[in-house]
Protein backbone atom coordinates (compact mmCIF):
# COMPACT_ATOMS: atom_id res chain seq x y z
CA UNK A 1 0.00 0.00 0.00
CA UNK A 2 1.38 3.20 -1.12
CA UNK A 3 -0.04 7.07 -0.55
CA UNK A 4 0.45 9.85 -2.76
CA UNK A 5 3.99 11.47 -1.99
CA UNK A 6 4.93 8.55 0.21
CA UNK A 7 8.27 7.44 1.57
CA UNK A 8 9.85 4.09 -0.09
CA UNK A 9 11.90 1.82 1.10
CA UNK A 10 13.60 1.49 -2.85
CA UNK A 11 14.36 5.34 -2.07
CA UNK A 12 16.45 4.53 1.22
CA UNK A 13 19.60 4.85 -0.85
CA UNK A 14 19.51 8.20 -1.04
CA UNK A 15 19.28 8.84 2.67
CA UNK A 16 21.87 9.30 5.43
CA UNK A 17 23.09 6.30 8.06
CA UNK A 18 21.26 8.35 10.68
CA UNK A 19 18.11 8.70 8.77
CA UNK A 20 18.04 5.17 7.83
CA UNK A 21 18.54 4.20 11.75
CA UNK A 22 15.60 6.44 12.71
CA UNK A 23 13.22 5.28 9.65
CA UNK A 24 14.21 1.22 10.73
CA UNK A 25 13.73 2.36 14.60
CA UNK A 26 10.46 3.74 13.81
CA UNK A 27 9.09 0.55 11.75
CA UNK A 28 9.95 -1.21 14.72
CA UNK A 29 8.35 0.33 17.51
CA UNK A 30 5.42 1.68 15.54
CA UNK A 31 4.58 -1.10 12.65
CA UNK A 32 4.40 -0.65 9.21
CA UNK A 33 1.11 0.86 8.68
CA UNK A 34 2.18 4.44 9.15
CA UNK A 35 3.51 6.33 6.03
CA UNK A 36 5.69 9.11 6.00
CA UNK A 37 5.97 12.18 3.20
CA UNK A 38 8.82 12.67 0.48
CA UNK A 39 11.23 10.46 -0.91
CA UNK A 40 13.72 12.25 1.67
CA UNK A 41 11.74 12.13 4.63
CA UNK A 42 11.26 15.32 6.81
CA UNK A 43 12.94 15.11 10.15
CA UNK A 44 11.58 18.20 12.28
CA UNK A 45 12.58 19.25 15.54
CA UNK A 46 11.08 22.90 15.54
CA UNK A 47 8.13 25.18 14.25
CA UNK A 48 7.74 28.76 14.62
CA UNK A 49 4.74 30.97 12.48
CA UNK A 50 5.01 29.62 8.34
CA UNK A 51 8.54 27.67 9.17
CA UNK A 52 9.63 24.27 10.08
CA UNK A 53 13.31 23.52 10.96
CA UNK A 54 15.01 20.13 10.74
CA UNK A 55 17.92 18.90 12.59
CA UNK A 56 20.18 20.97 10.99
CA UNK A 57 18.76 24.30 11.59
CA UNK A 58 17.47 24.44 7.85
CA UNK A 59 14.09 25.79 7.35
CA UNK A 60 11.03 25.13 5.29
CA UNK A 61 8.07 27.08 4.22
CA UNK A 62 5.02 24.83 5.38
CA UNK A 63 2.52 25.34 2.60
CA UNK A 64 0.98 22.03 3.72
CA UNK A 65 0.04 21.75 7.59
CA UNK A 66 -3.97 22.26 7.82
CA UNK A 67 -3.13 21.76 11.88
CA UNK A 68 -0.88 24.09 12.85
CA UNK A 69 -3.17 26.65 10.17
CA UNK A 70 -2.66 30.26 12.20
CA UNK A 71 1.16 29.31 12.41
CA UNK A 72 3.08 26.94 13.91
CA UNK A 73 3.51 27.71 18.48
CA UNK A 74 1.65 30.55 17.87
CA UNK A 75 2.27 32.31 21.28
CA UNK A 76 -1.04 33.40 21.99
CA UNK A 77 -2.21 29.48 21.37
CA UNK A 78 0.75 28.20 23.51
CA UNK A 79 0.20 30.63 26.71
CA UNK A 80 -3.28 29.69 26.62
CA UNK A 81 -2.48 26.27 26.81
CA UNK A 82 0.11 26.64 29.87
CA UNK A 83 -2.22 28.77 31.80
CA UNK A 84 -5.28 26.49 31.40
CA UNK A 85 -3.01 23.37 31.83
CA UNK A 86 -1.49 24.78 35.32
CA UNK A 87 -4.72 25.75 36.78
CA UNK A 88 -7.47 22.89 35.73
CA UNK A 89 -7.84 19.97 33.15
CA UNK A 90 -10.46 17.07 33.80
CA UNK A 91 -13.53 15.98 31.52
CA UNK A 92 -16.86 17.32 30.85
CA UNK A 93 -18.98 15.93 33.97
CA UNK A 94 -18.46 18.75 35.86
CA UNK A 95 -19.62 21.91 35.45
CA UNK A 96 -17.08 24.62 34.01
CA UNK A 97 -17.32 27.32 32.04
CA UNK A 98 -14.54 27.22 29.69
CA UNK A 99 -15.97 24.98 27.43
CA UNK A 100 -19.40 27.29 27.39
CA UNK A 101 -17.75 30.38 26.71
CA UNK A 102 -16.18 28.78 23.57
CA UNK A 103 -19.13 26.61 22.40
CA UNK A 104 -21.00 30.11 22.54
CA UNK A 105 -18.68 32.10 20.78
CA UNK A 106 -17.73 28.99 18.43
CA UNK A 107 -21.97 29.03 17.75
CA UNK A 108 -21.70 32.89 17.22
CA UNK A 109 -20.21 32.15 13.72
CA UNK A 110 -23.00 29.65 12.21
CA UNK A 111 -25.76 30.64 10.36
CA UNK A 112 -29.02 30.32 12.02
CA UNK A 113 -30.69 26.92 13.17
CA UNK A 114 -26.95 25.38 13.95
CA UNK A 115 -27.37 25.88 17.56
CA UNK A 116 -25.56 23.14 19.74
CA UNK A 117 -22.10 21.53 19.78
CA UNK A 118 -20.79 18.42 20.95
CA UNK A 119 -16.94 17.78 21.29
CA UNK A 120 -14.55 15.57 20.32
CA UNK A 121 -10.71 14.73 20.35
CA UNK A 122 -10.52 14.34 16.35
CA UNK A 123 -11.82 14.90 12.78
CA UNK A 124 -12.40 11.18 12.62
CA UNK A 125 -14.40 11.10 15.85
CA UNK A 126 -16.34 14.43 14.98
CA UNK A 127 -17.52 12.50 11.34
CA UNK A 128 -18.29 8.65 13.22
CA UNK A 129 -20.31 10.85 15.94
CA UNK A 130 -22.19 12.95 13.13
CA UNK A 131 -22.85 9.64 11.61
CA UNK A 132 -24.55 7.93 14.40
CA UNK A 133 -26.65 11.28 14.77
CA UNK A 134 -27.93 11.37 11.75
CA UNK A 135 -28.67 7.22 11.62
CA UNK A 136 -30.49 7.64 14.64
CA UNK A 137 -32.57 11.19 13.68
CA UNK A 138 -33.72 9.01 10.50
CA UNK A 139 -33.28 5.34 11.38
CA UNK A 140 -31.88 4.95 7.81
CA UNK A 141 -28.16 3.35 7.94
CA UNK A 142 -27.30 4.88 3.68
CA UNK A 143 -24.76 7.36 3.39
CA UNK A 144 -23.60 8.98 0.67
CA UNK A 145 -20.11 10.12 -0.61
CA UNK A 146 -17.83 10.98 -3.30
CA UNK A 147 -15.61 8.47 -4.97
CA UNK A 148 -12.66 9.50 -3.70
CA UNK A 149 -13.91 10.79 -0.22
CA UNK A 150 -11.82 11.04 2.90
CA UNK A 151 -13.32 11.28 6.36
CA UNK A 152 -11.58 9.58 9.33
CA UNK A 153 -9.90 6.61 10.21
CA UNK A 154 -12.55 5.11 12.41
CA UNK A 155 -13.81 2.03 11.70
CA UNK A 156 -17.29 2.99 10.26
CA UNK A 157 -15.72 6.39 9.19
CA UNK A 158 -12.64 4.36 7.39
CA UNK A 159 -15.25 2.25 5.52
CA UNK A 160 -16.22 5.34 3.80
CA UNK A 161 -13.18 6.97 2.75
CA UNK A 162 -11.74 5.18 -0.14
CA UNK A 163 -8.80 7.40 -0.67
CA UNK A 164 -7.23 5.61 2.09
CA UNK A 165 -6.25 3.18 -0.58
CA UNK A 166 -7.58 0.02 -2.39
CA UNK A 167 -7.82 -2.18 1.37
CA UNK A 168 -10.83 0.10 2.08
CA UNK A 169 -13.87 -2.00 0.58
CA UNK A 170 -17.18 0.09 1.04
CA UNK A 171 -19.90 -1.48 2.67
CA UNK A 172 -23.63 -2.29 1.58
CA UNK A 173 -24.94 0.86 3.21
CA UNK A 174 -22.88 3.28 1.23
CA UNK A 175 -22.88 4.67 -2.72
CA UNK A 176 -20.66 7.14 -3.92
CA UNK A 177 -21.39 10.07 -6.71
CA UNK A 178 -19.01 11.60 -8.82
CA UNK A 179 -17.05 14.35 -7.53
CA UNK A 180 -17.63 17.94 -8.63
CA UNK A 181 -14.61 18.08 -11.05
CA UNK A 182 -14.92 21.53 -13.05
CA UNK A 183 -11.94 21.00 -15.17
CA UNK A 184 -13.28 17.55 -16.80
CA UNK A 185 -17.14 17.51 -16.45
CA UNK A 186 -17.09 21.26 -17.27
CA UNK A 187 -17.87 23.94 -14.64
CA UNK A 188 -21.63 24.57 -16.11
CA UNK A 189 -22.24 20.66 -15.43
CA UNK A 190 -21.03 19.68 -12.20
CA UNK A 191 -24.16 21.19 -10.09
CA UNK A 192 -26.57 19.11 -12.00
CA UNK A 193 -24.40 16.25 -12.58
CA UNK A 194 -23.90 15.70 -8.81
CA UNK A 195 -27.74 16.53 -7.69
CA UNK A 196 -28.06 13.94 -10.60
CA UNK A 197 -26.07 11.14 -9.01
CA UNK A 198 -27.18 12.22 -5.54
CA UNK A 199 -30.75 10.94 -6.43
CA UNK A 200 -29.96 7.81 -8.22
CA UNK A 201 -27.73 6.81 -5.02
CA UNK A 202 -30.45 7.35 -3.30
CA UNK A 203 -32.93 5.29 -5.29
CA UNK A 204 -30.55 2.78 -5.61
CA UNK A 205 -29.93 2.78 -1.92
CA UNK A 206 -34.04 2.24 -1.42
CA UNK A 207 -34.44 -0.39 -4.24
CA UNK A 208 -31.94 -2.75 -2.46
CA UNK A 209 -34.46 -2.24 0.75
CA UNK A 210 -31.55 0.36 2.88
CA UNK A 211 -32.74 3.23 4.24
CA UNK A 212 -30.97 6.68 3.22
CA UNK A 213 -29.33 8.75 6.32
CA UNK A 214 -26.79 11.25 5.24
CA UNK A 215 -25.17 12.93 2.39
CA UNK A 216 -21.74 13.59 3.69
CA UNK A 217 -19.54 15.93 2.06
CA UNK A 218 -16.25 17.98 2.69
CA UNK A 219 -16.71 21.39 1.87
CA UNK A 220 -13.70 21.53 -0.84
CA UNK A 221 -13.12 17.88 -1.79
CA UNK A 222 -9.47 17.79 -1.00
CA UNK A 223 -9.21 14.47 -1.24
CA UNK A 224 -11.26 14.73 -4.72
CA UNK A 225 -8.63 17.05 -5.91
CA UNK A 226 -9.60 20.64 -4.41
CA UNK A 227 -12.75 21.17 -6.24
CA UNK A 228 -14.07 24.70 -5.14
CA UNK A 229 -15.50 26.01 -8.24
CA UNK A 230 -18.34 26.97 -9.61
CA UNK A 231 -19.75 29.00 -6.10
CA UNK A 232 -23.43 27.22 -5.64
CA UNK A 233 -22.71 23.96 -6.99
CA UNK A 234 -23.62 22.45 -4.27
CA UNK A 235 -27.15 23.76 -3.62
CA UNK A 236 -29.15 21.77 -5.89
CA UNK A 237 -27.85 18.39 -4.82
CA UNK A 238 -27.75 19.37 -1.12
CA UNK A 239 -31.57 19.85 -1.78
CA UNK A 240 -32.13 17.16 -3.57
CA UNK A 241 -30.81 14.88 -0.07
CA UNK A 242 -32.51 17.15 2.67
CA UNK A 243 -35.86 17.09 0.57
CA UNK A 244 -35.58 13.20 0.69
CA UNK A 245 -35.38 12.90 4.10
CA UNK A 246 -31.70 13.01 4.48
CA UNK A 247 -29.71 15.03 6.39
CA UNK A 248 -26.55 16.84 5.13
CA UNK A 249 -23.40 16.58 7.05
CA UNK A 250 -20.67 19.18 6.07
CA UNK A 251 -17.15 18.21 6.79
CA UNK A 252 -15.28 20.95 7.54
CA UNK A 253 -12.45 19.41 8.50
CA UNK A 254 -9.95 20.68 6.10
CA UNK A 255 -11.96 23.61 4.73
CA UNK A 256 -13.57 25.55 8.22
CA UNK A 257 -11.95 28.13 10.35
CA UNK A 258 -10.97 30.64 7.28
CA UNK A 259 -9.22 28.00 5.27
CA UNK A 260 -11.60 29.07 2.18
CA UNK A 261 -11.16 33.09 2.89
CA UNK A 262 -14.90 34.70 2.06
CA UNK A 263 -15.97 32.75 4.09
CA UNK A 264 -15.22 30.99 7.48
CA UNK A 265 -16.96 27.64 6.49
CA UNK A 266 -16.47 26.01 3.49
CA UNK A 267 -20.14 25.45 2.95
CA UNK A 268 -21.47 29.09 3.05
CA UNK A 269 -19.68 29.11 -0.08
CA UNK A 270 -22.64 27.43 -1.83
CA UNK A 271 -25.74 28.80 0.09
CA UNK A 272 -26.02 25.84 1.90
CA UNK A 273 -27.64 25.09 5.20
CA UNK A 274 -26.32 21.69 6.81
CA UNK A 275 -27.95 19.87 9.46
CA UNK A 276 -24.58 19.01 10.91
CA UNK A 277 -21.74 20.27 10.56
CA UNK A 278 -18.14 18.22 11.82
CA UNK A 279 -15.31 20.13 13.05
CA UNK A 280 -11.44 18.86 13.51
CA UNK A 281 -7.91 19.68 12.32
CA UNK A 282 -7.00 23.16 13.07
CA UNK A 283 -9.70 24.03 15.72
CA UNK A 284 -6.90 24.00 18.52
CA UNK A 285 -3.87 24.68 16.32
CA UNK A 286 -2.13 21.72 17.24
CA UNK A 287 -3.90 21.04 20.57
CA UNK A 288 -6.81 17.74 19.87
CA UNK A 289 -10.03 19.33 19.55
CA UNK A 290 -12.75 18.26 17.06
CA UNK A 291 -17.03 18.50 17.19
CA UNK A 292 -19.87 18.39 15.70
CA UNK A 293 -22.31 21.55 15.39
CA UNK A 294 -25.87 20.52 14.99
CA UNK A 295 -30.18 21.47 14.57
CA UNK A 296 -30.99 21.33 18.05
CA UNK A 297 -34.08 19.20 17.19
CA UNK A 298 -31.67 16.72 15.95
CA UNK A 299 -29.29 16.30 19.07
CA UNK A 300 -32.27 16.66 21.52
CA UNK A 301 -33.59 13.72 19.67
CA UNK A 302 -30.03 11.73 20.13
CA UNK A 303 -29.10 12.77 23.91
CA UNK A 304 -33.24 11.70 24.83
CA UNK A 305 -31.68 8.39 23.58
CA UNK A 306 -28.23 7.70 23.50
CA UNK A 307 -25.84 8.39 26.47
CA UNK A 308 -22.54 10.27 25.26
CA UNK A 309 -19.52 11.04 26.52
CA UNK A 310 -16.20 11.69 25.63
CA UNK A 311 -13.15 11.75 28.21
CA UNK A 312 -10.98 14.25 26.47
CA UNK A 313 -13.72 16.19 24.15
CA UNK A 314 -13.57 19.55 25.05
CA UNK A 315 -11.46 19.41 27.96
CA UNK A 316 -10.77 22.68 29.67
CA UNK A 317 -7.15 22.59 28.24
CA UNK A 318 -8.30 22.07 24.36
CA UNK A 319 -11.24 24.94 24.67
CA UNK A 320 -8.32 27.13 25.90
CA UNK A 321 -6.40 26.68 22.83
CA UNK A 322 -9.71 26.64 20.77
CA UNK A 323 -10.81 29.51 22.29
CA UNK A 324 -7.25 31.42 21.20
CA UNK A 325 -7.33 29.93 17.68
CA UNK A 326 -10.88 32.23 17.04
CA UNK A 327 -9.53 35.08 18.92
CA UNK A 328 -6.41 34.88 16.29
CA UNK A 329 -8.13 34.34 13.39
CA UNK A 330 -10.16 37.74 14.31
CA UNK A 331 -7.42 39.58 15.62
CA UNK A 332 -4.75 39.29 12.78
CA UNK A 333 -7.65 39.42 10.18
CA UNK A 334 -6.23 36.11 9.15
CA UNK A 335 -9.87 35.18 6.93
CA UNK A 336 -9.31 38.66 5.45
CA UNK A 337 -5.56 37.51 4.23
CA UNK A 338 -6.60 34.35 3.69
CA UNK A 339 -8.51 35.92 0.45
CA UNK A 340 -5.90 38.15 -0.25
CA UNK A 341 -3.07 35.96 -0.20
CA UNK A 342 -4.82 33.26 -2.02
CA UNK A 343 -6.19 35.51 -4.60
CA UNK A 344 -2.27 36.43 -4.97
CA UNK A 345 -0.89 32.72 -5.06
CA UNK A 346 -3.65 31.52 -7.76
CA UNK A 347 -3.09 34.56 -9.98
CA UNK A 348 0.60 34.06 -9.92
CA UNK A 349 0.77 29.89 -10.17
CA UNK A 350 -2.06 31.15 -13.38
CA UNK A 351 0.93 32.98 -14.96
CA UNK A 352 3.14 30.24 -14.60
CA UNK A 353 0.51 28.10 -16.46
CA UNK A 354 1.56 30.73 -19.85
CA UNK A 355 4.81 29.31 -19.30
CA UNK A 356 4.87 25.55 -18.10
CA UNK A 357 2.55 22.87 -20.41
CA UNK A 358 2.60 20.31 -17.52
CA UNK A 359 0.13 22.95 -15.79
CA UNK A 360 -3.55 21.95 -16.86
CA UNK A 361 -5.78 23.54 -14.20
CA UNK A 362 -5.48 25.93 -11.62
CA UNK A 363 -7.83 26.27 -8.62
CA UNK A 364 -8.88 27.15 -5.04
CA UNK A 365 -10.72 28.88 -2.39
CA UNK A 366 -8.56 30.94 -0.16
CA UNK A 367 -5.08 29.35 0.88
CA UNK A 368 -6.28 26.31 -0.38
CA UNK A 369 -5.11 25.63 -4.12
CA UNK A 370 -5.21 22.87 -5.95
CA UNK A 371 -2.42 22.74 -9.42
CA UNK A 372 -3.41 20.13 -11.62
CA UNK A 373 -0.81 18.76 -13.66
CA UNK A 374 -1.10 16.98 -16.99
CA UNK A 375 1.27 15.64 -19.57
CA UNK A 376 -1.31 16.10 -22.22
CA UNK A 377 -3.25 19.61 -22.00
CA UNK A 378 -5.53 18.13 -24.75
CA UNK A 379 -6.42 15.09 -23.49
CA UNK A 380 -6.06 16.09 -19.90
CA UNK A 381 -3.86 13.09 -18.93
CA UNK A 382 -2.48 12.75 -15.49
CA UNK A 383 1.09 13.11 -14.94
CA UNK A 384 1.52 11.48 -11.84
CA UNK A 385 4.88 10.69 -12.05
CA UNK A 386 5.59 14.78 -12.71
CA UNK A 387 3.78 15.52 -9.53
CA UNK A 388 5.50 13.36 -7.38
CA UNK A 389 8.73 15.04 -8.77
CA UNK A 390 7.69 18.69 -8.22
CA UNK A 391 6.83 17.77 -4.65
CA UNK A 392 9.72 16.68 -3.78
CA UNK A 393 11.91 19.23 -6.46
CA UNK A 394 10.11 21.64 -3.53
CA UNK A 395 11.10 19.66 -0.71
CA UNK A 396 14.62 19.84 -1.98
CA UNK A 397 14.32 23.79 -2.13
CA UNK A 398 12.84 24.37 1.11
CA UNK A 399 8.60 24.26 0.26
CA UNK A 400 6.33 21.88 1.55
CA UNK A 401 3.11 20.71 -0.21
CA UNK A 402 1.65 17.41 -1.28
CA UNK A 403 -0.37 15.59 -3.73
CA UNK A 404 -4.00 14.82 -4.11
CA UNK A 405 -6.36 13.50 -6.14
CA UNK A 406 -7.78 9.63 -7.65
CA UNK A 407 -4.81 10.03 -10.33
CA UNK A 408 -2.26 11.54 -7.85
CA UNK A 409 -1.84 14.38 -10.02
CA UNK A 410 -2.82 17.62 -8.25
CA UNK A 411 -0.41 19.45 -5.84
CA UNK A 412 -2.27 20.42 -2.75
CA UNK A 413 -1.27 23.70 -1.53
CA UNK A 414 -2.31 24.89 2.48
CA UNK A 415 -0.85 27.70 3.16
CA UNK A 416 -0.83 28.64 6.75
CA UNK A 417 -3.38 31.33 7.31
CA UNK A 418 -0.04 33.88 9.08
CA UNK A 419 1.14 33.43 5.08
CA UNK A 420 2.29 37.08 4.09
CA UNK A 421 2.90 37.79 0.42
CA UNK A 422 6.58 37.37 0.93
CA UNK A 423 5.96 34.22 1.50
CA UNK A 424 3.70 33.47 -1.31
CA UNK A 425 6.28 35.03 -3.14
CA UNK A 426 9.05 32.79 -2.61
CA UNK A 427 6.44 29.83 -3.13
CA UNK A 428 5.44 31.02 -6.30
CA UNK A 429 9.29 31.33 -7.37
CA UNK A 430 9.93 27.66 -5.76
CA UNK A 431 7.30 26.34 -7.73
CA UNK A 432 8.49 27.90 -11.40
CA UNK A 433 12.18 26.13 -10.49
CA UNK A 434 10.51 22.99 -9.83
CA UNK A 435 8.52 22.73 -12.72
CA UNK A 436 11.46 24.09 -15.05
CA UNK A 437 13.80 21.17 -13.59
CA UNK A 438 11.14 17.96 -14.03
CA UNK A 439 10.07 19.34 -17.08
CA UNK A 440 14.32 19.52 -18.10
Amino acid sequence: MTMPNGFSPTDADRLSDEERRLIERRERLLGPAYRLFYERPLHTVRGEGVWLYDKQGNRYLDAYNNVASIGHCHPRVVQAIARQAAVLNTHTRYLQEGILDYAEDLLSTFPAGLEQVMFTCTGSEANDLALRIARHFTGGTGVIITRFAYHGVTGDISELSPALGSGITLPAHARTVRAPDAYRLGAENVGKILADDVRAAIADLRAQGIKPAALLLDGIFASDGVLPDPVGFLAEAVKVAQSEGLLYIADEVQSGFARTGRTLWGFQRHGVQPDLVTLGKPMGNGQPIAGVVARADILESFGRNVRYFNTFGGNPVSCAAAQAVLDVIRVEKLQERSQRIGDFMLEGIRRLAERHELIGDVRGAGLFLGVELVSDRAEKTPAANQTRRVVNAMRERGVLISAAGPMENILKIRPLLAFEQEHAELFIDCLDQALQEVAG
